[in-house]
């Protein structure tokens, strides 16, 4: 079967108690022996027990490699149930590619097994576990309506009702709270940890970079996590550079100099730091002027960059009615150590192409940019828009991403190179096409809307909170001095 039939999630009947010991099953993901057992059990249950199925329930999802079945295994090997976890078949989906979007479906219990043993409640935590840890961003499921009952007491949220086979269902969601857990921990105490301490110009609130007033000078200043600069040294220094340039060409900067303040156990661990930050200063073409080195200490790492722009390209200036542009660095790969994590799309790159993308937010000339960092692209976008007092919607089929980058990794990660821009649609083109750098890929891929947090929209059309209001807790930023190149299109 396909389409939404293959998608259903379906159960047995409760028939007697078991006599099995509830605490001697286990849940492991099937192969072999248990597999088989377990497509068994679901002929038996949903063609002929409940006649859902004229001849079979085998539909293309068990044949995609990227399905993972799980099932409850009796002391005795005996399967008691299964269910299977796979990325969302639709039709707006490419074949083969993961959405961010995961599906359970399949879910059986044996019929001596359906009473007193929690195993359809243990198959159900054990795939909501299974989707998280495949990087879904959603997880959602269609189950028979007299399961709404079990899965509302585990924490799902019915979306809505349906008919299948003349059977009444119920259309569940998972909250899937990554991208929320992702803002708490990097961003969300920014706002009580601030407050009255920092001055930035009218208009900067919450940006990675600030204008430094009376001068056309634009500072950004970031430090690398010690664990990294212990793990990975060169890297680290090779970061520190990255991350300063990008927060300066995010609002339309061109780096001049670096200031850095170095730290490690000895002379030869400090070097390797200092390795790394040099290699990127020669790549970026931006000196570094001057700054501090200790050893003897643990390892820290911190650097300071300094830019030039008449005119700063805020953060905080989507409105309402803006359009949501990404433009990112697709190359490279996942940076070895760092899987799913960071995104290594630097370090192939010429002089050339890395200079080059100091051009990109003054080519695209936006009402708002804001370069993506540690909380991620939507993280970032929910910056953006908080700083705006806006809520932003992003279509996930339509953000640029690698092809063989999970998607809930890659709107989670720090993906080298990615900037976050929104203007008014009439100023949005479709494709900047020959006026970006010719390796980036750049779409319109979401929009500003009144109201807090940020939504995701799937190719079904839903729209599921990622995050539930502010992400820094700063607030709106207020209006800033319009750019003089560019009239007011907020």
């Amino acid at each position: 079967m396909t389409g939404l039939v293959g998608d259903v999630v379906l159960t047995g009947r409760p028939r007697t108690p078991a006599a099995v010991d509830p605490e001697a099953y286990v849940v492991v993901p099937a192969a072999g022996a248990d597999l088989a057992a377990y497509r068994r059990l679901r002929h038996d249950v949903f063609v002929a027990e409940q006649g859902l199925f004229a001849t079979t329930d085998a539909d293309d999802v068990d044949d995609d490699p990227r399905t993972r079945v799980l099932v409850a295994r009796s002391p005795d090997g005996d399967v008691l149930g299964g269910v299977r976890v796979h990325p969302a078949h639709h039709p707006a989906v490419a074949p083969g590619r993961d959405p961010g979007w995961w599906r359970g479906s399949r879910l059986v219990v044996a019929p001596g097994a359906r009473l007193g043993l929690g195993v359809g409640a243990s198959l159900v935590r054990a795939a909501c576990a299974e989707a998280e840890s495949a990087g879904a961003l959603r997880f959602d499921a269609t189950v028979q309506a007299q399961n709404e009952v079990l899965f509302r007491r585990l924490g799902w949220q019915v979306r809505g009702h349906t008919h299948l086979h003349g059977h009444p269902h119920v259309e569940v969601d998972w909250p899937v709270a990554r991208v929320q857990r992702l803002v708490a921990s990097t961003k969300a105490a920014l706002g009580g940890l601030l407050d009255g301490l920092v001055a930035s110009p009218a208009g900067f609130l919450g940006d990675d970079a600030s204008p430094v007033p009376g001068s056309d000078l634009v500072a950004a200043c970031d430090a690398i996590l010690p664990a990294m600069v212990e793990r990975d040294p060169e890297w680290a220094g090779w970061c520190a550079v990255l991350v300063n340039v990008n927060d300066l060409c995010a609002m339309g900067a061109t780096p001049v100099g670096l200031l850095d303040a170095v730290a490690g156990r000895d002379a030869s661990f400090t070097r390797r730091i200092l390795r790394g930050l040099g290699e990127a200063s020669r790549a970026w073409g931006v000196p570094v002027l001057g700054g501090h080195t200790q050893t003897g200490v643990p390892a820290a790492l911190s650097v300071t960059a300094l830019g030039r722009v008449a005119s700063p390209v805020p953060g905080a200036g989507g409105r309402p009615g803006h359009a949501v542009r990404v433009t990112a660095d697709l190359g490279g790969g996942w940076r070895p150590g760092y899987t799913g994590a960071q995104w290594d799309s630097s370090s192939h790159r010429t002089s050339a192409e890395l200079q080059s993308l100091a051009g990109v937010v003054p080519t695209l000339a936006p009402a708002a940019a804001k370069d993506v960092s540690m909380a991620g692209l939507v993280g970032t976008v929910g910056m953006l828009a908080e700083a705006g007092g806006c809520r932003a919607v992003l279509d996930v089929a339509d953000v640029p991403a690698p092809a063989d980058a999970a998607a809930g990794d890659w709107l989670t990660c720090f993906p080298g190179f990615a900037v976050v821009t929104t203007d008014a649609p009439s100023r949005t083109p479709g494709a900047p096409g020959d006026a970006l750098p010719g390796f980036l890929t750049s779409a319109t891929c979401g929009a500003l809307e009144a109201g807090t947090g940020v939504g995701l929209r799937w190719p079904d059309g839903v729209v599921t909170e990622a995050v539930a209001a502010g992400v820094t807790g700063l607030g709106a930023a207020g209006r800033t001095t319009l750019h003089p190149h560019r009239e007011d299109h907020r």
